[in-house]
């Protein structure tokens, strides 16, 4: 009968350890989830959010250029430039004689400058006196930037129809009459010497004329 009771509480023993055991488990478990959560959000979603923003800008550029009633221009790839090398205007370029006119600063010998006298008193001495207020009126307006575009060539169809290539930066545009260059720049008449151009963000026209 000792022996029975004996292997009873050695029983009970084995069991209350094996539930604290199972008990310290779990509470090591909710610790470390707690602690050790991520600090930001995962790979995956900052991509999300990076492609997302990238269509948003992108949306919002064909939305301007499709307002404006103008398809895009075309853009030209680098093998589409031509490499030729125009031995001509590299000749007429060495031919130029680099000569100057005014007063050499190098040379002890050289004659001194002559200042031009001022044909004005600097300071204002109008009617009201030296300490009159000035003027005041309403601010100019701002005027709007320079088309960033450079117009460097043309071609003419068997229809008489003009193409302009243009410049921005490091890519080059093929355009015609009533086509958006860049998702800003609208077309407008295309001549050999000069090209009218809108910039659809300040809704101002200017002419580019044909450069080298």
């Amino acid at each position: 009968m000792a022996l029975q009771m004996g292997n009873t509480s050695r029983s009970k023993l084995i069991v209350v350890g094996a539930l604290i055991v199972v008990g310290l488990g779990g509470v090591g478990f909710e610790l470390y989830n707690q602690f050790s959560g991520p600090s930001g959000p995962p790979p995956a979603a900052r991509q999300s959010s990076g492609a997302q923003a990238g269509a948003a800008a992108k949306t919002r550029q064909n939305t301007l250029a499709q307002n404006a009633g103008g398809e895009e221009a075309k853009k030209l790839s680098n093998p589409g430039i031509d490499p030729t090398i125009h031995f001509g205007l590299l000749a007429q370029s060495e031919d130029v004689e680099y000569a100057g006119t005014g007063r050499n600063i190098f040379s002890a010998d050289s004659a001194p400058i002559r200042i031009e006298q001022p044909v004005k008193d600097a300071r204002n001495t109008g009617p009201a006196g030296p300490l009159a207020p000035a003027v005041t009126g309403p601010p100019p307006r701002p005027q709007p930037p320079a088309i960033d575009l450079k117009y460097f060539g043309y071609s003419e169809g068997k229809d008489k129809s003009m193409v302009a290539f243009f410049v921005h930066g490091d890519d080059i545009f093929m355009a015609t009459t009533g086509q958006i260059v860049d998702h800003r720049y609208k077309v407008g008449v295309i001549k050999p010497t000069g090209v009218e151009v809108t910039d659809m963000s300040y809704n101002n026209t200017q002419t580019l004329n044909l450069t080298n």
